[in-house]
């Protein structure tokens, strides 16, 4: 733990070098910091700090920026960081103003986190943590020719087609049917292969497509994440000059691999979590900070929003805008599946 006039020091370190993205000096913190100190305290402050590791110089005659490690403790005195009134307001009206679909609330929400933090946001579907089965429907379409008609919850929807042995009529389909949703409604993959249940060949047939397609559902990659932002990313300092560190960023991109990397940081919790620098596990995006969380409904349907930038980010702005996003998307997502969040997770704009 920093004593208070260190810690103040690096906060006025940190908080310049994000707004200006050039090293500050002792002078410029004499006069940001408010402290009613000489400029060679100061100085001797940010010797401390670059010793014990929380700022670097870029140059021997250069001011100070902060580390990795800085920009961690500085993370770490952020809390109960709210969004405006004013901005939680502008998008409610703006959630308002576009259809109610998924698709829309997706893309809403991906261009408006990237707008107002300037860095790459990310957003994926929500989806179940493992489908279950919601409703199996049988349409004959030959004698020995069927489609299984697959509803999981999370509105996702599978066909397949099924042959038999034998003919079979549409009225048995109905009654196998019948029995299959009696027997496994509301149940995952895992469960259904659990009951054991005494099936005829025919049904056996259609459990094992059944539980194939349900089987591969819950193998699935993530689908391809709404993504917003490059633009701005690349209008940052650190990156607008081209090279190696945004190459490896967009490379990460156009494979499709950015979310894995993310979704690789993330826990299980639906708190915003920040991976700072090289706290992160790919090498290409070490020169980067992750800000993410999940939300949606977590047995229901459960998705992941994220925010990509320069270690230089404005933590607190994001962090505000990550966390309403959630509330936000949570909300939506209730609301479709006709469920009420926890109080605790439900935020309010104020009158």
């Amino acid at each position: 733990m920093l004593q208070p006039r260190t810690a103040t020091v690096l906060k006025s370190i940190t908080k310049q070098y994000i707004t200006r993205a050039v090293p500050v000096s002792s002078a410029s913190i004499v006069g940001d910091s408010g402290l009613d100190v000489s400029s060679a305290t100061i100085r001797n402050e940010m010797v401390f700090l670059e010793g014990d590791g929380y700022i670097i110089r870029p140059h021997h005659a250069a001011g100070s920026i902060p580390s990795d490690k800085g920009y961690r403790y500085y993370v770490g005195t952020l809390s109960h960081i709210e969004l405006p009134v004013a901005e939680r307001r502008l998008i409610d009206h703006l959630f308002h103003q576009v259809e109610e679909n998924l698709e829309e609330w997706l893309g809403l929400a991906v261009t408006l986190l990237a707008q107002r933090v300037q860095n790459v946001a990310v957003i994926t579907m929500p989806k179940p943590p493992a489908c279950k089965l919601k409703h199996l429907e049988l349409v004959s379409l030959q004698d020995c020719l069927a489609l299984v008609v697959l509803v999981l919850r999370g509105a996702i929807l599978r066909q397949q087609l099924i042959n038999f042995d034998k003919p079979i009529s549409q009225s048995e389909l109905i009654a196998i049917s019948v029995r299959l949703n009696e027997a496994y409604s509301g149940l995952s993959a895992l469960q259904i292969s659990a009951k054991g249940d005494e099936l005829s060949a025919t049904e056996q047939r259609i459990a094992d497509c059944l539980l194939k397609i349900m089987q591969t559902e819950d193998n699935r990659r993530h689908e391809e994440p709404y993504l917003d932002g490059l633009h701005y990313l690349m209008n940052q300092p650190e990156f607008n000059t081209g090279g190696q560190r945004i190459a490896g960023l967009v490379g990460l991109i156009e494979q499709r691999k950015l979310m894995d990397i993310i979704l690789s940081e993330a826990f299980d919790d639906y708190d915003v979590q920040v991976v700072i620098g090289k706290e992160n596990r790919e090498e290409a995006i070490q020169d980067c900070s992750v800000v993410i969380s999940r939300y949606g409904l977590s047995d229901e349907a459960v998705g992941m929003i994220g925010i990509v930038g320069p270690t230089r980010m404005p933590y607190a702005r994001t962090i505000s805008t990550i966390g309403y996003m959630v509330s936000m998307m949570s909300r939506l997502v209730a609301e479709l599946y006709g469920r009420e969040l926890p109080g605790a997770d439900r935020q309010t704009v104020e009158n």
